[in-house]
């Protein structure tokens, strides 16, 4: 079976966010399975290095013709190939979808021009893919494209939503540039707009989400295409996300001070310090809580605004690494400033400090409006963070509220969207991890010990491929 998975961002060659983590850890794993697949992202200015070209062809869209230059590499530890698809005027500049929080003006012709490429990849290379697997919509053509007949040969789609909240809209009269027919059309219009992730939902032979909780919750709080998603549910499932369990592996991890592992917690406790003197913290014996994210009111920050002074009244530290909206990143830093040794504010985005703050947090904080899957509850759980979450979402079916009664769960997770149920489920925390470091050890080792990996969901993946391709 050969499977074309394609994404606008991929890790480590272009991140923005969590996709770029899905596109590298889901393919490696299918691909271990023995499935021929191979992935197509935009050859940003981000990816550096010398690439061998496998030629080029042209691409209809802007309603000019558009060549296309491919290069060849793959993911690291891995042979699973990678293609970068060039074309200069789209796609080198300094950014993936944009600069200075905002998106390049041609981004539906450069996304276009994505999905029409990976669309006539096939042909150009000889291999044309069984699959189809489109992610978000930077890609939702891709389906559109093989359901009005575009393609030269009949390949199916697996569409998949990662944030709702992020649609793709854009004034129908641009639909020439998209080089879509009237079929097409349909499918992306919304009055006098196109919304392209509709598009993709409408059209693929297969809709998934990130999580089974999430593929409920959009049913009825869809962003305004709850109607649509339950015309097409039972052409839809939630696969959970997985984890690369290699490049997040405490005893391992090239970022970290110190290694440790679940049988040896003691370079836990070096890392915290090592963090704690990193970033002029006081060496305090106290709970030391992380946050890592983007800076969106989607993450939950107006909660850890209300309710900032109660919670720092529980005699904590915190670490926020993450950049984007600057209400956030103003609150974060004035806090710093009034709490010099207590709070640490790290306005950026930092692969390495992201790894050091989750091995050095004694919890994790993480109290989202909205979270389709969630990847940071999972590298907390890895490297013994215990998560404070709010249970909706993928944060649902991954962070089970702890039982003292009978020593069960990996977390603690609170339902209502307010500071008193996030504050209180956070205290919990603090409490067990003050009064009970015996059991606040054993919850930290259920967590690590317990399987995030890609495998399971390449495996039901897999299926679904050879599931739709039979039909």
């Amino acid at each position: 079976m050969r499977v074309l998975f394609v994404a606008a961002e991929l890790t480590p060659f272009a991140k923005v966010g969590g996709l770029a983590d899905v596109a590298a850890g889901l393919p490696a794993a299918i691909s271990r399975r023995g499935v021929d697949v191979r992935i197509a992202i935009p050859k940003y200015a981000l990816v550096k290095g010398e690439l061998p070209s496998l030629g080029e062809y042209v691409v209809p869209i802007g309603g000019a013709p558009r060549t296309c230059t491919v290069l060849e590499g793959s993911l690291p530890q891995s042979d699973v190939p990678v293609y970068f698809l060039g074309h200069d005027p789209y796609f080198d500049r300094p950014g993936v979808y944009g600069e200075h929080n905002g998106e390049y003006p041609d981004a539906l012709e450069r996304f276009a021009f994505l999905s029409r490429a990976a669309l006539d990849l096939g042909r150009a290379l000889g291999w044309p893919p069984d699959v189809i697997h489109a992610n978000d919509w930077h890609t939702a053509l891709l389906p559109v494209y093989l359901r009005s007949g575009t393609a030269e040969w009949q390949a199916k789609s697996v569409f998949t939503v990662h944030n709702l909240a992020y649609q793709g809209w854009f004034p129908l009269h641009q639909a020439e540039s998209t080089g879509l027919d009237a079929t097409g059309r349909q499918l992306v219009a919304r009055g006098e707009q196109m919304n392209l992730l509709q598009g993709g939902i409408k059209a693929a032979d297969w809709i998934t989400t990130v999580s089974p909780t999430y593929a409920t919750e959009i049913l009825t709080h869809g962003e305004g295409l709850e109607e649509i998603l339950r015309e097409r549910r039972l052409q839809m499932s939630g696969i959970l996300n997985g984890i690369d369990t290699e490049l997040w592996n405490p005893s391992s991890d090239p970022h970290l001070w110190t290694p440790y592992s679940a049988a040896d917690l003691t370079g836990k406790m070096g890392n915290k310090r090592a963090l704690q003197a990193a970033l002029a913290l006081d060496a305090a014996d106290v709970p030391l809580v992380g946050i890592v994210s983007r800076l969106a009111e989607q993450k939950g920050f107006d909660l850890v605004i209300e309710g900032f002074e109660r919670m720092m009244a529980f005699g904590i530290q915190l670490v926020v690494l993450g950049e984007g909206d600057p209400r956030y990143s103003s609150f974060f830093q004035d806090a710093e400033r009034r709490y010099p040794r207590r709070v640490r504010a790290l306005i950026q985005f930092s692969e390495s400090w992201a790894h050091r703050i989750e091995a050095g947090a004694d919890i994790f904080l993480m109290p989202s409006r909205f979270e389709p899957a969630g990847l940071n509850q999972l590298y907390s759980l890895r490297y013994g963070a215990v998560p404070v979450v709010r249970a909706t979402g993928g944060l649902k079916d991954t962070v089970h509220d702890f039982d003292p009664e009978h020593d069960r769960g990996n977390g603690f997770t609170f339902d209502g969207y307010n500071a008193e149920a996030m504050l209180y489920a956070l205290s919990r925390a603090v409490r067990l991890w003050s009064l009970d470091p015996v059991g606040w050890r054993r919850l930290v080792v259920r967590g690590m010990t317990e399987d995030h990996s890609w495998d399971v969901p390449a495996r039901e993946y897999h299926a679904l491929y050879e599931q739709i391709v039979a039909r």
